[in-house]
């Protein structure tokens, strides 16, 4: 039907457009206006760091004997990482890394006991990006080493209270404090640990109101020895259930010299077998792991509650690996698979999926850049990570950058999907096939016809290898 003339009594198709222009410009005005006057809320940041937890968790499959529903289900909210790696296998320079966004050989920072405040400005951390964005930024626990902060990164931060543990009562079925260094017994259940008052703290924030965006950093202490835990953590893995981590007879036989310093098997390993008491270790080390998934329940059972939980974006980072008796070597301080991997979790409102698994490898330098990209701060020039947002947006895009990990100065190891390559300070290597090796029992190094695969990797190698800093503080580990 044609629209009527105005000589015929009808409307002209001129006058009845120069009617609704103006009117939809009205419209779109005002919608413009509305959201100029309320922009998009920015998108607060919870920020769970968890001390020596290795990748013994349920959703990664590495040990079944762990129990973590906990962190399991954090998981299923969001992308995890079953290929993430720490920039350096000890907790000073893994956690100045990632809060610097600047690696080892940067910075100098190789090992605990080096101080790490004179090489890392307060104007590059990634707290004061926030801070200097308009968001509060709270912290509590461990989150840098030996719970060193500085005015200027927070707008509040409570102090480490590891201190009380040494006045908990251990339960009476305790043996004594374990073996030589590696420390573990139950205490009474009603223990109440440093990490209590971390989560407690964190639930705190959780609940209170805000008026502008947090930035909320929890530093969880546990499974950091010692594992002394409430007993009924214990109760959940019987001691006749247990059983030792998969090894190999002879495992350093094709190690350099290097490597077999790092792992000083002559001393945890050697005193752990004349002990017999490897399965007990064990069982300390899985009760601690499940303390601190309790922990992490507590604080997401507060989360959910909280009026942030919508518009709140949760990165949980393991600082390094742990071994048990791997490759004949405890606790972290080496650059293989067992000291260098940890559990990697994101959940982005809007942007990650939902039980979504992301088998690149990463490493803990991409926690800076990709936190400031997805809240819309700008990346400092001076982080050297990359962002892993495309990895949050799609668990399968393709990805070319491997893990790097630093031990000491000029000791790395290049991780990709399939290879490990590790090339010592000395220039003597390592590597292994993790499609055909994946507890690395088998150095192929010498093997000729893999000179192109080293080739590659090499090509990775870290280019700054500064000199290290005065180890100037006893911080144990």
């Amino acid at each position: 039907m044609e629209l009527m003339s105005e000589s015929s009594g009808g409307v002209s198709v001129s006058r009845v457009i120069s009617c609704i222009v103006p009117l939809l410009m009205f419209l779109s005005n005002g919608s413009a206006n509305a959201a100029e006057n309320n922009p998009p809320k920015p998108m607060n940041v919870l920020f769970i760091a968890i001390d020596d937890l290795n990748h013994w968790v349920g959703h990664l499959g590495r040990n079944p004997q762990a129990k973590t529903p906990n962190i399991d289900r954090l998981a299923k909210r969001g992308v995890t990482f079953t290929r993430a790696y720490c920039a350096a296998p000890v907790c000073n320079p893994s956690r100045a890394s990632l809060m610097s966004g600047m690696r080892p050989g940067t910075t100098g920072v190789y090992d605990n006991g080096q101080d790490w405040v004179p090489v890392i400005s307060v104007k590059d951390t990634l707290t004061t990006q926030f801070l200097n964005a308009g968001y509060e930024v709270f912290g509590a626990g461990k989150i840098y080493h030996a719970s060193v902060h500085r005015d200027g990164e927070w707008t509040g931060y409570l102090e480490d209270r590891r201190i009380k543990q040494k006045r908990l009562l251990a339960h009476p079925s305790a043996k004594d404090d374990g073996v030589g260094g590696i420390a573990f017994k139950p205490l009474v259940d009603d223990a109440r640990l440093a990490d209590d008052v971390t989560i407690d703290h964190g639930i705190t924030q959780l609940e209170a109101p805000h008026e502008k965006p947090f930035f909320l950093a929890l530093g969880l202490h546990k499974p950091h020895m010692s594992w002394d835990v409430p007993k009924k953590y214990y109760d959940l893995f019987p001691l006749e259930s247990i059983e030792l981590p998969p090894t190999t007879d002879d495992d350093l036989s094709d190690v350099p010299a290097a490597g077999i310093a790092m792992a000083k098997p002559n001393g945890d390993h050697r005193k752990m077998l004349k002990s017999g008491r490897w399965k007990e270790a064990i069982q300390g080390y899985l009760a601690a792991i499940a303390y601190c998934d309790a922990q992490v329940g507590r604080l997401l059972d507060a989360f959910d509650r909280s009026p942030c939980a919508s518009n709140t974006m949760i990165v949980l980072w393991g600082d390094h690996g742990w071994h048990l008796g791997e490759k004949e070597h405890w606790r972290k301080f080496a650059l293989w698979e067992e000291s260098t991997r940890t559990p990697f979790i994101w959940v982005v409102p809007g942007v990650t999926t939902p039980d979504s698994t992301c088998e690149r490898t990463v490493d803990l330098t991409s926690v800076y850049p990709t936190i400031c990209e997805l809240a819309g701060l700008p990346i400092p020039a001076h982080v050297e990570g990359k962002s892993i947002k495309s990895l949050l947006v799609d668990s399968q895009a393709a990805w070319d950058h491997p893990a790097i990990t630093t031990w000491h100065r000029n000791n790395h190891a290049i991780r990709t999907e399939r290879w490990r390559y590790i090339r010592y300070a000395d220039g003597s290597e390592e590597l292994y096939d993790h499609d055909n090796d994946p507890y690395e029992w088998k150095n192929l190094a010498n093997d000729s016809e893999l000179q192109v695969t080293k080739d590659q990797l090499t090509s990775f190698l870290p280019q700054r290898n500064a000199p290290e800093l005065p180890r100037n503080r006893n911080d144990g580990e």
